[in-house]
């Protein structure tokens, strides 16, 4: 089955598209040095990038016609600062809203499906009627704008178009969800919008997966059985004060169902510290440095070590003061290394980023978790093929 990757950035969901058993045809992003850490893992020769067709380039120059054989899928992030919580927010004023070309390439190629993802400010209130303008598009992909017309004039015609209840040529299916990676496995609680389509004549139905992992889970071993204190070998002397945690656990009438939510303990525990044993870090592990200048404030105090980290993020110019940081349980901070980054994000050990610390949280604070990618990506390929 055949992929088309755009925006693909780090590969967060590029990984997840080649794990779940398509073969891209194309992958391509403009950022020079996220396709140097893609082409420096390729030189290592890391699966499932060493397969990977990849053009670095601007998608709007991209001519899709030059694609040989039928495609089943197309996938991407397309660039999320427009639509950003912490960006400024121009959205369709922006002109590094990429959602047109991800428009562009499902109506030029007609995958049987696509899954695109984006910030969760992408569902902000503000946001509301270009949300529906993207989703609109994506359904009717072939109701295309007019030279001269405005973008609320064309969403007045699709809407039209939508109701009136007689369509001709290519039409999707959309579904669009907001997803806590947190839910699925992930170490952190990043909240992405998924926008996932069919083909209207694949005949598919479908719904975003399940949760499989839970905060009740995670309190109820913490402070019901004590399983997860006992498995990391924490005494309790050195463990939270978290009353609030130990309140919510004691509620909860039996144990839940879901495995529990990974925290940032579960996620570094391994790895040795780099600020305390900086030499045994470095030669244990690639791109785990200590970065010094972490400092917390209001608003900003870093990621507690026992429940899933908070958002990784990238910032216009690189990483924002106070984020992105590590809150040991006796309140000193510093910032996550790029390796545990990584781990927070589900990228393999065995990865290679391209760039200095600050360049490749940027990449990392863009990416879509790929455990996260997968789960949806996977059920995705499991209904083209029917075999759920």
């Amino acid at each position: 089955m055949n992929a088309v990757e755009l925006f693909v950035g780090a590969g967060g969901l590029g990984m997840a598209v080649s794990q779940a058993g398509f073969k891209p045809q194309l992958v391509v992003d403009w950022d020079q040095w996220a396709c140097d850490t893609i082409r420096e893992n390729q030189k290592a020769g890391l699966e499932p990038f060493v397969s990977w067709p990849l053009i670095q380039g601007d998608v709007r120059q991209v001519n899709f016609s030059e694609i040989s054989g039928s495609i089943d899928i197309v996938t991407g992030g397309p660039p999320c600062q427009p639509f950003s919580m912490g960006g400024r927010h121009r959205a369709y004023l922006d002109d590094r809203d990429m959602f047109p070309q991800a428009i562009r390439a499902v109506r030029e190629l007609r995958p049987r499906a696509f899954v695109f993802e984006n910030v969760k400010g992408l569902t902000r209130a503000s946001f509301a009627n270009y949300l529906e303008y993207i989703r609109l598009q994506l359904r009717h992909p072939e109701v295309k704008a007019k030279s001269k017309e405005t973008w609320h004039e064309h969403l007045d015609r699709l809407e039209d178009y939508e109701t009136r209840g007689k369509y001709r040529g290519l039409q999707y299916n959309v579904v669009m969800r907001v997803l806590n990676a947190a839910n699925y496995g992930v170490p952190q609680k990043r909240e992405r919008v998924l926008i996932v389509g069919f083909r209207a004549d694949t005949g598919v139905e479908w719904h975003f997966p399940d949760h499989t992992h839970s905060h009740d889970a995670l309190l109820w071993s913490q402070w019901r059985t004590e399983e997860y204190w006992d498995r990391h070998k924490v005494s309790r002397r050195s463990r939270p004060n978290d009353a609030k945690g130990k309140a919510r656990a004691m509620r909860l009438r039996e144990q839940p169902v879901e495995s529990p939510w990974l925290t940032v303990r579960d996620a570094i525990a391994d790895l040795p510290d780099p600020e305390l044993h900086p030499l045994l870090a470095a030669a244990r592990f690639s791109d785990h440095r200590f970065q010094p200048g972490a400092r917390s404030y209001p608003g900003h105090t870093g990621s507690p070590l026992d429940e899933p980290a908070k958002t990784l993020k990238a910032g216009v110019h690189g990483v924002p003061g106070g984020e992105n940081m590590l809150r040991r349980t006796d309140g000193s901070v510093r910032y996550f290394t790029v390796r545990e980054s990584a781990r927070l994000q589900t990228f393999p050990d065995e990865m290679i980023f391209h760039g200095s610390w600050s360049e490749t949280m940027r990449q990392l604070g863009n990416a879509v978790p790929t455990r996260l990618a997968h789960v949806v990506v996977q059920k995705v390929r499991d209904r083209l093929t029917g075999t759920v």
